[in-house]
């Protein structure tokens, strides 16, 4: 076992207690938000971060923190031209970006270890002037229909004039924590950088709820000392005998709103380096925030470093092993990742793998909202406005969230996402199967769903409502783990979700069937703009949508649910009911999806074989929508493989089951032809049998519809020269291709679903396919790419789009990695080209990378990809 390996599995040395759980933005966050309007990015904007101090977390680049963020590291810098110091990662908020928020920064995720014993992140400064002003006005300048303008577009990277800044960190031991920052100068001349590492505490002390106060104290030239009531005493070395500044992680009220205040503010060390004001740092060298001031003057090519130790005792020479530390956490890093790519065909793969995986952990943040004292306001402070407690998430006032968790993205949404975490947790599994059984089983837990047994979807709206793929990510890890273990799987973890996931497939069945038919609505389901209008907001023919993806997930929750029954079962047999229950309710639904409210409304389409979402008028009209898209596929998901040995190993529910295909032959023909076993005597569950799984493939691996070089979209192509209209009560609604960036407004513009690839959606098809697979075996062939001639197995359609998928990242013969676009220095410069971004979606067409650049998050799911392959 591999000395990673052994941390990971040590339960005596809290190995994970320092990570990289600091976040990229707090600002402009809901947390932040206490206007009575809710706008939370103009209530806590980018120029007021670096004054004001958060209530809710921090933020920084490449940061780490403990697991409750008492006390944070990360790094600052200065290029000697910039207004301010980068503290923190740039971007554009939701009404000042094009396409909505967007971060305007270059930055990368190196390598990370579960254990976070060694982690290595890049971010390249400008030597020129950062552009904050022209990349706010010319993003404001562009429409929807223009591209966005990014750092990179505006010209500060021409003649390489820009600093590598490498920083890693190394743990000697749980509690003891190494940080090394390399900087280059890539640039033709001799340019000058200030490098400041931070130390400073979470503002606790601000709100009126403790009354103790940590402190920061310098205590040698090299030397930080600081006390804290929960972390105790520690100790912060810098080699090299830095300038040691101080000041307090309290708000700059002079500078924000003309009260006068003495004091040392959360940016006065931004003022003594920038402005040169003695003032604005402590002269008796404490405070609740520090840094150590390092100037470095670089000729063309050379590199500095700066060295910093955090930890728990007074250590003696405390750089001695510094270097070797660091080579032993880089080989350890190494030997682990070597054990779990073994497979892998090329370096380029392991690169893209062990990159895809960096993100995903760089990508772990704390996360603290405590809705009751959110809305109510804090002792210390002045109350909210009243309209706050019947507006936002007034409704969840049992969340009171204090972990780490796995984001999204940590700039564009660093918040949880209730459907975004699920996908992550997959490949989560592959490397810390743990972890992810953990951040599964948190969002299930009562201080997080609802006691209605709805699951969170994020803190823009709590109450949103996303597709129900938690039983599925569950029952995925806990094949993963199983593998892992040696065929022995973690029965605990699955027995004890599958008790929480019944409240939440209660509370779908009771809330989202509007007609009791077993046909579901739901609203947008994580898709938003996929829809003719908007599916979580009043239609404007009035009415509801019998969404043919909301009944889909649910059939998927069905099956998913009664295979986690079964497995549970096996040891306890009491949840063989619970199986047969899943099992009827996968049977009702395919029957109402073929006979919706008994009125003959079928959402499958015979004359274009397809699915679609029928609008239900008032009058009793059922109109269908036809729209070629993601929507139309989701039924794919809902299958399920039996072998043969676990239904004899559970003979009640054989019972019924068969007692129910019997007894409702209309039901049985619907979904499988139960009595002819497939390959090994299998079972299936599907909403699709043979014919129509066939017909639906052949539009969906049609290269002029669905099939892009680089997966399946989630528009057919067909809707580029043949726009879906629909006209209601004098509007016109409209349903176009767009491969990239969206070109309205609908859920802030920031996303697409109207064309793009998108990987959470791609997978699921890949893993449809490959249970499919084991049903009908090599002797079922499809077309692939339909009107190619070329008939393959459904496993080796699935193998092609997995390598489709793989493609956007791994270079291809002309030695370009197609996520990167056009863009020359991406595609061609030494040290741009084998640093990969992992991006929120792709474009149809020729896979370039688009929306949120650092969503790894699901699009994760690539390491997932490559491993499978």
């Amino acid at each position: 076992m591999n000395a990673e390996q052994t941390r990971l599995e040590d339960r005596s040395h809290p190995w994970k207690k320092w990570g990289p759980y600091l976040t990229e933005r707090q600002w402009g966050t809901v947390r932040e938000d206490y206007s009575a309007i809710g706008n939370a990015w103009d209530s806590f904007s980018h120029e007021h971060a670096r004054s004001r101090t958060y209530r809710w977390g921090e933020d920084g680049i490449a940061g780490v923190s403990d697991d409750l963020q008492y006390l944070c590291l990360s790094v600052a810098l200065w290029n000697g031209r910039d207004p301010i110091l980068k503290e923190r990662l740039f971007g554009l908020t939701g009404s000042q970006g094009n396409h909505g928020e967007d971060v305007k920064e270059c930055y990368y995720y190196l390598d990370n270890t579960p254990t976070h014993s060694y982690m290595k992140m890049l971010y390249k400064y400008p030597q020129r002037s950062f552009p904050y002003e022209v990349l706010i006005t010319e993003n404001r300048r562009r429409t929807r229909q223009d591209a966005e303008y990014e750092l990179i577009d505006t010209g500060v990277f021409e003649d390489d004039r820009y600093f590598d800044v490498f920083t890693e960190y190394a743990k000697i031991g749980p509690e003891d924590l190494l940080m090394r920052v390399t900087v280059w100068n890539r640039g033709p001349e001799e340019a000058t950088i200030h490098v400041l590492p931070h130390v400073w505490f979470r503002n606790t002390w601000s709100w009126g709820l403790t009354d103790w106060k940590p402190s920061l104290r310098q205590f040698s030239d090299e030397t930080i000392t600081l006390t804290h009531p929960v972390l105790g005493a520690r100790w912060v070395y810098f080699e090299g005998g830095p300038d040691l500044l101080f000041c307090e992680n309290e708000t700059n009220v002079r500078r924000l709103y003309g009260v006068e205040r003495p004091g040392y503010f959360k940016d006065g060390i931004g003022d003594r380096v920038i402005h040169g004001d003695h003032t604005a740092v402590n002269p008796a060298l404490c405070g609740t925030k520090a840094a150590a001031h390092y100037r470095f003057t670089l000729a063309s090519g050379e590199s500095r470093e700066v060295w910093m130790r955090f930890c728990d005792a007074k250590t003696a020479g405390p750089f001695r092993e510094f270097k070797q530390i660091f080579s032993r956490r880089i080989q350890e890093a190494n030997a682990f990742y070597r054990a779990r790519q073994k497979n892998l065909p090329n370096d380029d793969a392991r690169l893209v793998q062990r990159q895809a995986f960096a993100g995903m952990l760089w990508s772990k943040q704390f996360y603290y909202f405590d809705i009751p004292q959110w809305l109510t306001g804090d002792p210390g402070q002045p109350s909210p406005p009243p309209e706050r407690k019947k507006g936002r998430n007034n409704e969840w006032m049992h969340l009171n969230n204090a972990e780490i968790l796995s984001m999204p993205d940590k700039w564009e949404y660093p918040w949880y996402a209730a459907w975004d975490l699920a996908f992550h947790c997959v490949p989560l599994a592959l490397i810390d199967p743990d972890f992810a059984k953990e951040q599964l089983i948190l969002l299930t837990r009562e201080w997080y769903m609802h006691p209605n047994g709805q699951l969170p979807a994020y803190e823009w709206s709590f109450g949103d409502v996303n597709p129900p793929v938690h039983a599925w990510a569950a029952w995925r890890v806990y094949e993963i783990d199983r593998k892992r273990r040696g065929g022995k799987g973690d029965m605990d973890f699955l027995e004890r979700i599958l008790h929480k996931l019944l409240l939440n497939f209660t509370w779908w069945v009771n809330r989202k069937d509007a007609e009791n038919h077993n046909i579901f609505q739901g609203g947008f389901l994580g898709l938003d703009n996929i829809g003719v209008f908007d599916r979580s907001a009043v239609l404007p023919t009035g009415g509801h949508v019998e969404q043919s993806d909301a009944t889909s997930w649910m059939a998927m929750y069905s099956l998913n649910l009664m295979r986690i029954a079964l497995e549970v079962a096996t040891v306890n047999h009491v949840y063989e009911d619970l199986a047969t229950k899943f099992f009827e309710h996968f049977l009702y639904i395919a029957g109402a999806m073929a006979n919706v409210g008994g009125e003959g409304i079928n959402l499958w389409d015979e004359d274009d074989e397809f699915f679609y979402d029928v609008l239900h008028l008032p009058d009793g009209a059922h109109v269908p929508l036809k729209v070629r898209s993601m929507v139309g596929l989701i039924p794919l998901f809902a299958v399920e493989v039996l072998e043969p040995a676990l239904l004899d190993a559970l003979p009640e529910f054989k019972l019924r089951l068969e007692w129910f295909l019997h007894y409702r032959p209309d039901l049985a023909g619907l979904v499988s032809r139960w009595h002819e076993p497939g390959a090994g005597e299998r079972r299936l569950l599907s909403l699709l049998r043979g014919r129509r799984m066939k017909r639906l493939l052949k539009r969906m691996l049609d290269e002029t519809e669905f099939l892009s070089p680089y997966g399946i979209r989630a528009l057919s192509r067909y809707h580029h020269d043949h726009p879906y209209t629909f006209h209601a009560d004098g509007q016109t609604f409209s349903v176009a291709y767009r491969p990239a960036e969206s070109d309205s407004g609908l859920f802030g513009g920031n996303s697409n679903w109207r064309g793009p690839i998108w990987f959470p959606v791609n997978y699921l098809i890949v893993a449809s396919l490959r249970k499919f697979y084991a049903y009908y075996g090599d002797d079922f062939k499809i077309e692939c790419p339909t009107g190619s001639g070329r008939h393959v197995t459904i496993r080796e359609t699935a193998d092609e789009l997995a390598a489709r998928l793989s493609r956007l990242f791994l270079r291809n013969s002309d030695g370009e990695r197609p996520v990167f676009g056009v863009c020359e220095k991406h595609q061609a410069d030494l040290h741009f080209r084998d640093y990969v971004l992992f991006y929120e979606y792709f474009h149809g067409d020729d896979g370039r990378g688009a929306g949120a650049s650092h969503q790894t998050g699901w699009t994760g799911l690539a390491a997932s990809l490559l491993a499978e392959e």
